[in-house]
């Protein structure tokens, strides 16, 4: 039996690794976060904060196979700003890494999820499609100081590491705000109470973009994680096409039953500020499962991502060639999401 410890378990990341390695019969999952998750076969969880002083539990790990590392810390203010977290970002990576590996002889690789910010798809038109030997942009990024302080750690220990950089996370994680499937959600049901059609509220309406499904990113760390070809190499991992949201959105329309607008630039944070109690209107009158407003939806994220307005592309040549070759169509990705999260009546 293998052991895969998830740090990050219950993210829009961890909680599809936890599901993908809970369902492979040689693996066993320790769930790592701040909340404690729900045990059950061959899953169990620990309450720990990693820039916390006691850390204690981590160090009971013994039989840690595999680390997996998908926490992340968001600053204050706009989600382009976020990269610029550093110390949190950074200190957790190094004491959840650490502490297991100082108690688990037999670990074999940490698999690190950083993302696309690494070539500065965040701060405006970079080169693209985007490669993984492609320079850093200038300025700071925790992902360049938590990849460096990984790679320095590293050497000389009979562990290795893999690098993964995925694009805007699409996952079903009621309750995980940095997703973009709930601001999508959300938003179309304030949008259709109002009587509005559903525009798009941003300036990206014609530029490329590209996202990563959740359970795509799943079967990648699975691949990652035990492919001799992967140890201490960076890969992107997307879902393997491009498109362009103008495009895109009258599907999305069509899931809600919506007429779809073209842009509407605004800014999510101040259309959504007041809107709270609209939404707690619409939760009573159609029975919908009890999530508060402000856990639902990041809407800083929203607006960063529907602003992109430059082309959002990364080569996924290097993973393919070294064996991974699932693809997803994000058409029908964002139809299936969306459609679930009307079916298990998180929006109506």
């Amino acid at each position: 039996m293998k052991t895969a410890v998830v740090i990050g378990a219950l993210g829009v990341i961890g909680r599809y690794f936890v599901d993908k390695f809970a369902s492979l019969p040689d693996w066993r999952v320790v769930g790592v976060s701040r909340r404690r998750g729900e045990d059950r076969e061959r899953v169990r969880y620990l309450s720990v904060d990693l820039l916390g002083a006691d850390l204690a539990p981590l160090s009971q790990l013994t039989e840690a196979t595999h680390l997996f590392y998908a926490a992340f810390q968001p600053g204050t203010g706009p989600a382009a700003d976020y990269a610029r977290n550093i110390g949190a970002n950074r200190d957790m990576l190094v004491n959840s890494v650490t502490a297991i590996a100082a108690t688990a002889p037999r670990l074999e690789r940490v698999v690190l999820v950083t993302g696309t910010k690494y070539y500065g798809s965040h701060l405006g038109p970079f080169k693209t499609p985007a490669r993984e030997d492609d320079p850093r942009h200038a300025g700071e990024n925790y992902y360049f100081d938590q990849i460096d302080w990984l790679t320095a750690f590293q050497r000389g220990k009979p562990w290795s590491w893999t690098e993964l950089r995925p694009q805007t996370l699409c996952g079903f994680a009621p309750g995980t705000a940095m997703s973009i499937i709930p601001v999508i959600a959300v938003y179309a049901a304030i949008r259709k109470e109002l009587g509005l059609p559903l525009a798009f509220p941003g300036s990206a309406w014609s530029s490329f973009y590209q996202v990563t499904e959740s359970a795509h990113l799943a079967n990648a760390a699975l691949w990652a994680a035990t492919d001799a070809r992967c140890a201490n190499q960076a890969y992107n991992i997307t879902n393997g096409d491009y498109f362009r949201w103008q495009h895109v959105w009258p599907r999305i329309a069509e899931v809600f039953g919506m007429k779809a607008a073209g842009p509407e630039p605004m800014k999510l944070v101040e259309f959504m500020a007041d809107k709270g109690s609209l939404w707690n209107t619409l939760k009573e009158r159609e029975n919908l499962k009890p999530y508060r407003f402000e856990e639902l939806v990041a809407w800083p994220f929203g607006d960063y991502v529907f602003n992109c307005n430059w082309d959002v592309m990364t080569n996924v040549t290097m993973s393919r060639r070294h064996g991974f070759h699932e693809v997803v169509d994000s058409e029908e990705m964002f139809v299936r999401l969306l459609a679930r999260f009307r079916a298990e009546r998180i929006v109506p």
